[in-house]
């Protein structure tokens, strides 16, 4: 047997004498549990700290304790009888110094008050709003449609859908209602993309007409806001609308990946109706209007021009209206005039008027998320597209549009022209300068001239005659 000194303590009496194996053995199980049990308190302890820190900073319990502190620091100190007595007996320079003390404790609690409750806030906003966006599944970050995959690592492709359901629509509106006109239209398509380097913005949008090579997608159920599992059949020379009308988020984004190549990573669709409310939450936004906007559908939207203080009713109009009067361009117009309003919606969102109004900020991001459906989409994702375009410095941000040769085909669809568009994305996806927007479309892809047709922005040209549509606007 091995000295005494060299025995384990779990196999010996108290006496220090050896016992026998079983004994040992029942006495390192015990032991073990012992340490099991040890380690199990320690980490409820540390678990009820947690509670208890999560508890203390929760923003119910920082508006009781900023309030309770509040009503400590008013109703402290002498009562009115008390102070009237006490101010008798003390000189006027006196009470002077004591009613400032007393302003001075009162606003101390009050800006520490602002600061628990800024502190409560940013703890749970995230999560609550969050919570209020409609989640729905969209992307394939994997498709073997995109291309320079690695050079597009670290970049944020925003692909924003306008949904102009007529749900909630009314007769007075003009623009049917959801019984008149079923379905869910894409009539607004961009993609906002946002190099690694966030040195640059670049938002291109895509006429809802544009021709494409629709593929096989799950049928869309927009009352549900998700896929059901059956399938519509692909179709060439179909109309880029389409796309969502029957397959939803899944199917459009499959095919903006293919004409552009790009990884999206974020889907965000906002119904029209919704920017009433959005544009009413920040009391008006401001926009530049050109020309007087007299839609032939939805009548007289805007008469003023120049800077012009929109309401949430004639916003919901001003990116609506694609039949105005003395526009011969259509889509073209409207494009332009939704660019024009996101800009400035988002300049508006971002400017001191409203980041500093608690009100004001509360009110559009509750209006946006009950608008809003997407796939990687929450406060966080928005932060950084809106602080990426933050103060629209044109130096910084560009709005483009698909270049197309500008004139239906007899099938009524715009046609891409194919080698700037793939210039075009070429250096978006490698972070590259931009091809001139202005540069003459090659003869190989021009549209067959006709008489009635005019130059059109982009060296293209888009034709005056009048084209049937076989979707809705």
């Amino acid at each position: 047997m091995p000295p005494r000194a060299a025995l384990d303590p779990l196999t010996m009496t108290d006496e220090m004498e050896a016992i026998d194996e079983a004994t040992q053995y029942r006495r390192k199980i015990d032991h073990t549990l012992a340490r099991f049990s040890a380690a199990h308190d320690e980490m409820e302890a540390e678990e009820a700290k947690r509670r208890e820190r999560r508890e203390r900073l929760s923003p119910a319990s920082i508006i009781e304790s900023t309030r309770t502190a509040l009503q400590r620091v008013v109703t402290t100190g002498p009562s009115a009888e008390e102070e009237a007595a006490q101010q008798a007996e003390e000189s006027r320079l006196q009470a002077k110094k004591r009613r400032t003390a007393l302003a001075g404790r009162i606003a101390a609690a009050v800006v520490a008050g602002l600061v628990f409750l800024g502190i409560g806030g940013a703890w749970g906003a995230q999560t609550y709003f969050d919570a209020k966006f409609t989640q729905v599944s969209a992307l394939d970050e994997n498709s073997a449609d995109i291309q320079d995959a690695d050079a597009q690592a670290n970049d944020e492709n925003f692909l924003m859908v306008g949904s102009d359901t007529r749900d909630g629509a009314t007769a007075e509106e003009g623009v049917g209602t959801a019984d008149s006109t079923p379905g869910a239209r894409s009539d607004t398509v961009m993609v906002a993309h946002i190099p690694a380097d966030r040195k640059r913005v670049v938002v291109t949008s895509f006429p809802r007409d544009l021709e494409v090579n629709r593929p096989d997608c799950q049928k869309w159920d927009p009352a549900q806001n998700k896929t059901t599992d059956e399938i519509y059949k692909g179709a060439k020379f179909a109309k880029l609308n389409t796309a969502y009308a029957v397959g939803g988020p899944a199917c459009v984004t499959k095919v903006i990946q293919q004409i552009t190549g790009l990884r999206i990573n974020h889907f965000v669709g906002i119904d029209f109706n919704g920017f009433k409310e959005m544009v009413d939450a920040v009391h008006g936004v401001t926009i530049n209007n050109e020309i007087p906007i007299d839609d032939s559908i939805l009548g007289k939207v805007l008469l003023q021009t120049g800077e012009v203080t929109i309401s949430g009713d004639q916003a919901l109009n001003f990116v609506r209206a694609r039949h105005v009067k003395g526009d011969p361009t259509s889509d073209y117009g409207r494009i332009k005039r939704q660019q024009e309003f996101i800009g400035a919606l988002l300049k508006k969102v971002m400017s001191s008027d409203v980041v500093l109004d608690p009100g004001k900020l509360s009110d559009f991001i509750n209006a946006f998320a009950k608008a809003t459906f997407g796939d990687n989409l929450g406060v966080k994702q928005m932060m950084t597209l809106a602080q990426s375009m933050k103060g629209l410095d044109p130096s910084k941000i560009t709005f483009l549009t698909v270049p197309t040769v500008g004139m239906a085909n007899n099938r009524g669809n715009e046609v891409l022209v194919v080698s700037k568009t793939k210039a075009l994305f070429d250096a978006l996806r490698n972070n590259t300068p931009l091809p001139d927007a202005n540069a003459p479309v090659p003869v190989s892809e021009q549209a067959p001239p006709t008489s009635t047709s005019k130059a059109k922005p982009g060296g293209s040209s888009k034709s005056t005659t009048t084209r049937k549509s076989t979707s809705t606007g």
